[in-house]
């Protein structure tokens, strides 16, 4: 723990640039998370005072394979990405959390009344009692804190800005209270449940999973309860691609009942064979019963049913043909994940609202910029959001053009896997 005014001094002389390059991997942004890291805790001064403080990190995430099919039971590969939320932190020793975040006011969370409330569902507020009551009801110990939080992960841009926040609150508590000796695997499924019960958004655990575990990793979700995370050691520089992220800022307004009716739908397909989730059901008998999902469901239901049982495939396609280091299959199985999401799974956009279509758009736009030189595809929750590209390095700066010329400067972020999920940084 060391005072904020020493941190900041220690930061501007680069005492800790090793640190932050091992952390962000793209040393070109060492000058802007220097600043940022200042610019952090100087903004923690103004309403905490100067005192000696920790830091904390959570990264974004990037879903490589697996369009929603973590809720379903079944297998992803996602990535965390060198865009994170971070967090200046104090204990404090009343029972109390006081929790500021970029652009928000002062939150304060009595820890004698963890109680979920119906009107502070979708609410910043919701997650962090979400996350607190989830370490209470695993046995873990809890305790007050003081944070001021920023981050860089787009709000609803497909790069789960809510379960970034959940894992550095999950991460905090784990820090300050139980010596990190939670696991990252522990705090996801805290994430979850804070997310599914308190904030009131029935997510699958891709997302705290990706964002806490960290690196690339393949999870099968078939024991939800104990998932199996596989680490996969891939250098995407090393094969001359970059992973680029396009914001196409499309509304995420009134979206809610479009992700949930895909879960819904899902499981009414699974309900068909006497199962809760379609992960319990073969390939071999949603073929055999499309029929039966038609009549009992509806013909999109049957869509989403045929996208599940490919995609799982597609997953673990992707991860083989990265452990054998063949590359150029990869990048078709992502491809063919894309066009199976926009056919099947139908997510691209919403049929409430068919005159705007910003990530159709994008994803026209790529097929455009790319040509040869790369790949596209929707990922996250879709509807709005973002797209990800993994582009060869020489068309990168075309490809950046193009899509800004589109969406505006800034919008598309090339970006870095990173080897660390939830973490202390300092």
């Amino acid at each position: 723990m060391l005072q904020t005014d020493v941190l900041k001094e220690q930061l501007q002389n680069g005492i800790f640039a090793d640190r932050l390059a091992d952390i962000y991997v793209d040393t070109a942004k060492i000058p802007y998370q220097t600043k940022r890291y200042i610019n952090a805790i100087t903004t923690y001064e103004k309403h905490f005072g100067t005192d000696g403080v920790e830091i904390y990190s959570a990264p974004g995430r990037s879903e490589i394979g697996g369009n929603h099919t973590d809720h379903q039971h079944g297998e992803v590969l996602a990535a965390s990405i060198n865009n994170d939320a971070i967090a200046i932190v104090k204990a404090l020793d009343e029972p109390t959390v006081k929790v500021i975040s970029d652009g928000y006011d002062l939150i304060t969370i009595s820890l004698d009344n963890l109680t979920r409330k119906e009107e502070e569902e979708g609410t910043t507020i919701s997650l962090i009692k979400g996350v607190l009551a989830g370490f209470v009801e695993h046995g873990h110990k809890v305790g007050g804190f003081q944070a001021y939080i920023t981050s860089d992960v787009l709000i609803g841009a497909g790069l789960s800005s809510s379960a970034a926040f959940e894992t550095i609150i999950g991460t905090i508590i784990s820090g300050l209270y139980n010596d990190m000796t939670i696991s990252p695997i522990e705090i996801a499924i805290i994430g979850q449940y804070a997310e599914n019960v308190y904030f009131g958004k029935p997510c699958g655990l891709m997302d705290q999973m990706a964002c806490s575990v960290g690196s690339l990793v393949h999870i099968d979700f078939a024991n939800p309860a104990d998932p199996m995370v596989e680490r996969v050691e891939f250098d995407l520089d090393a094969h001359g691609y970059s992973l680029c992220i396009t914001d196409t800022k499309g509304s995420h307004a009134d979206l809610t009942p479009d992700y949930a009716a895909i879960p819904a739908e899902m499981k009414a397909a699974a309900a068909c064979f006497g199962k809760e989730v379609l992960g319990e059901v073969s390939k071999e008998e949603v073929l055999a019963n499309l029929n039966v999902i038609r009549e009992q469901v509806n013909d999109r239901a049957a869509l989403r049913a045929i996208h599940f049982i490919y995609e799982n495939e597609r997953v673990h396609k992707e991860v083989a043909a990265l452990q054998s280091d063949q590359f150029d299959t990869f990048l078709q199985t992502v491809k063919d994940s894309g066009d199976s999401s926009y056919k099947y799974l139908q997510n691209v956009y919403t049929c409430h609202d068919v005159e705007h279509q910003n990530v159709s758009v994008a994803l026209a736009l790529s097929d455009i910029l790319l040509g040869k030189n790369g790949v596209s595809r929707v990922h996250g929750g879709g509807f709005a959001g973002t797209i990800q590209a993994f582009v060869k390095n020489e068309a990168v700066a075309e490809y950046k053009k193009g899509m800004e010329t589109l969406f505006g400067e800034g919008a598309c972020d090339v970006l870095k896997i990173r080897k660390y999920g939830g973490m202390k940084v300092l």
